[in-house]
């Protein structure tokens, strides 16, 4: 195997371990239009890091996270529904990355890396930061989880029960922001949140339990990372959308499997 295309699976597996559980919550919470938003905004990072002479992925995932944490400031004050913010957000900040982009003449930014994701430029040093990460992001939700399944079953019922419902939510929306921000130079601004839904809405078809959900996500995950790469090699296509080609694949094949309800 070539070296380029061992750290492409190696980073896209760690990326598969982590989506998966985090994609549950996207699906059962309805949060896909969060995700979308969030990788809309991404490219305003880019341009951030490139102003600020910062890495890309740190310019990402503070944006990210910014979005996430004035979007849950918006959602608490309650004056516009929620999809609302979550268009103006989207479109607004694809806008002015795009916008801030043109003006900026000296810089050399790959647009449609950032937009289809380039996993075969993944650098064993990236793939480190991957796995480190996604091992953090992890951590971070095993000790929110009871309180997000709970919250995602009846969130006044939570709050009886004496979970910490808005700081549940806040840290679920940073978590997501920090994994979006991971995800974009894998599968890029426009699939990224395919990559978190597909496999999630698979495994819900035949799963019993949340846990089992989460695990079974991040294993159709982690196929759909080594089918897209094997068909990205065998036809010459890329990387990212292949990827989740492969993911789509799966669903379909879900589909002839009798749902558990």
């Amino acid at each position: 195997m070539d070296e380029f295309l061992a750290r492409a699976l190696a980073g896209g597996l760690a990326l598969a371990m982590v989506t998966g559980p985090f994609g549950c919550f996207v699906v059962w919470r309805r949060m896909a239009y969060f995700g979308d938003t969030l990788a809309h905004a991404a490219l305003l990072g880019v341009v951030l890091g490139a102003l600020l002479d910062l890495d890309f992925g740190l310019g990402i995932a503070i944006l990210a996270v910014a979005v996430a944490v004035l979007l849950a400031f918006l959602q608490r004050r309650r004056q516009l529904a929620s999809d609302t913010v979550l268009g103006i957000l989207s479109h607004g900040a694809l806008a002015l990355g795009l916008v801030v982009l043109a003006l900026m003449n000296d810089a050399r930014i790959n647009v449609m890396a950032w937009l289809l994701g380039d996993i075969l430029s993944l650098e064993w040093r990236d793939v480190a930061v991957l796995w480190a990460g996604g091992a953090v992001l992890l951590a971070g939700l095993a000790l929110v989880w009871r309180a997000l399944v709970a919250m995602t079953v009846d969130e006044d019922l939570a709050a009886v029960e004496g979970h910490a419902v808005e700081r549940a939510r806040l840290v679920l929306m940073v978590l997501v922001a920090l994994v979006v921000a991971a995800a974009m130079k894998v599968v890029g601004i426009l699939l990224v949140t395919a990559l978190l839904v597909i496999p999630a809405a698979t495994a819900r078809r035949v799963s019993r339990t949340p846990e089992q959900m989460a695990a079974l996500a991040a294993v159709l995950g982690a196929s759909s990372v080594v089918l897209g790469l094997a068909g990205s090699w065998r036809f010459d296509t890329p990387s990212g959308p292949s990827v989740v080609v492969a993911a789509l694949a799966l669903f379909t094949l879900s589909l002839a499997v009798p749902g558990r309800r």
